[in-house]
């Protein structure tokens, strides 16, 4: 599987996030705790937003380690977003090459995914015909996470990203059982337009990899007076991870079982979430 993150608030350099934390998401590429794999290495990708911008993300990705690779590190430390993603991959059986590492990015939306559809490769040509023909020349790679970003984007991501998600995993669920996969789907996504974020936890059976969010930033500050970076960022500031970047007391909390989280300025919310037929 994989392992990624989400940023909105206060614009921060992407190293302090990527590299900073005690269990950073590079520290997690070699030692993930709470993935299916320890090691992330088939991998990475950074997508994020220009602060004065967000008609369109910029993205950087590679086939190789985000332990190693000197390029991440430059564009690190020298660029400032207000909202970007961050993904190391673990193949589960598609090819690395730098089309099928994430964020996957399409006009103004970004997405990520960790999990797997399984049966996939059965499965692709019924789920590529339920593509919107306008939208599949865009398809670049051969994922099944590139797969339910396209159907995502055909069932209207732009109108109604909640729905448009429920959608893609009903088709999902259907054709993997027209085809006598029980639980074909396990899914953490996070999806984002450039101003609001959503994150979904969901799997065909009620078991779905890990995903946190971050406490509120102005609790925190109560919790830790201490820490200077709480002090440097807005309390719009939130962090959706595959796994929590550290051991603060008090700064994670588990994404429920079937639901589905919002980060936008001034209104973050959890709500169940569950596949809707098309």
């Amino acid at each position: 599987m994989c392992r990624w993150l989400a940023y909105s608030g206060t614009p921060v350099l992407l190293g302090t996030i990527l590299y900073k934390p005690a269990h950073s998401l590079i520290d997690q590429s070699l030692h993930s705790r709470l993935g299916v794999e320890t090691t992330n290495g088939d991998g990475f990708g950074i997508g994020w937003y220009a602060e004065e911008d967000i008609a369109a993300p910029a993205v950087f990705r590679d086939t190789g380690p985000a332990w190693n690779n000197r390029n991440l590190r430059e564009i690190a430390d020298h660029v400032r977003s207000p909202l970007f993603f961050a993904h190391i991959r673990a193949s589960t059986g598609t090819a690395v090459q730098q089309t099928n590492c994430h964020p996957f990015r399409h006009g103004r939306w970004m997405w990520m995914h960790n999990g797997a559809v399984a049966g996939f490769h059965e499965l692709r040509r019924d789920l590529a015909l339920r593509v919107d023909p306008s939208l599949y020349a865009d398809v670049e790679g051969t994922t099944d996470s590139e797969m339910m970003f396209f159907l995502a984007l055909t069932f209207g991501l732009d109108e109604d990203p909640p729905g448009a998600v429920a959608r893609m995993a009903g088709v999902v669920e259907a054709v993997g059982r027209e085809h006598g996969v029980a639980d074909p789907l396990q899914m953490t996504v996070a999806v984002t337009d450039g101003e609001s974020v959503w994150a979904f936890r969901y799997s065909s059976r009620h078991e779905s990899r890990t995903l946190f969010y971050s406490t509120r930033v102005d609790s925190l500050r109560r919790l830790h007076p201490d820490l200077e970076f709480l002090r440097e960022v807005s309390d719009e500031t939130r962090l959706v991870v595959s796994e929590p970047l550290g051991d603060l007391p008090g700064a994670w909390n588990e994404v429920p079982e079937g639901t589905y989280g919002i980060v936008r300025p001034g209104h973050d919310a959890i709500h169940e979430f569950a596949p809707a037929p098309v």
